[in-house]
């Protein structure tokens, strides 16, 4: 009877160090809900996945990229500032995810460029007229 209360005691123990983290940042549940039901649905799941299962999904994300985060800050903390090659330098290993990455943010750059390109144009016809 003493193990099971002894195991009950150090499961309410390791229990209680998790909602001190949770306490400290409260996050609001199904803000990616409508997109990772999106997402499930293009990896093969179901069109209406079961809400469990999205929340599941979600909380596995937030997790991945609080965690993912934070490992970060502990990188640019001793430069001084974060910066995207922070993450690079996190998923350096897992190429697929390296490699979308860097595309990624190629395609931001163009589309910085395009906007920019775009915004002379139009101040070119507003001084013609």
């Amino acid at each position: 009877m003493s193990n099971s209360s002894a195991g009950q005691s150090s499961k309410s123990k390791a229990g209680s160090s998790q909602p001190n983290e949770t306490t400290s940042f409260k996050r609001k549940r199904g803000v990616f809900q409508k997109d990772l039901q999106h997402m499930v649905y293009g990896f093969g799941d179901d069109p209406n996945p079961l809400p469990e299962t999205v929340a599941l999904v979600e909380d596995i994300v937030v997790e991945y990229v609080t965690d993912l985060a934070h490992k970060a800050q502990d990188i640019g903390s001793k430069r001084g500032k974060l910066s995207v090659e922070d993450f690079l330098y996190l998923i350096r290993k897992d190429l697929p995810k390296l490699n979308r990455c860097t595309e990624l943010l190629s395609m931001q750059e163009e589309l910085k460029q395009a906007r920019k390109a775009f915004e002379v144009d139009e101040e070119k016809l507003a001084s013609i007229e």
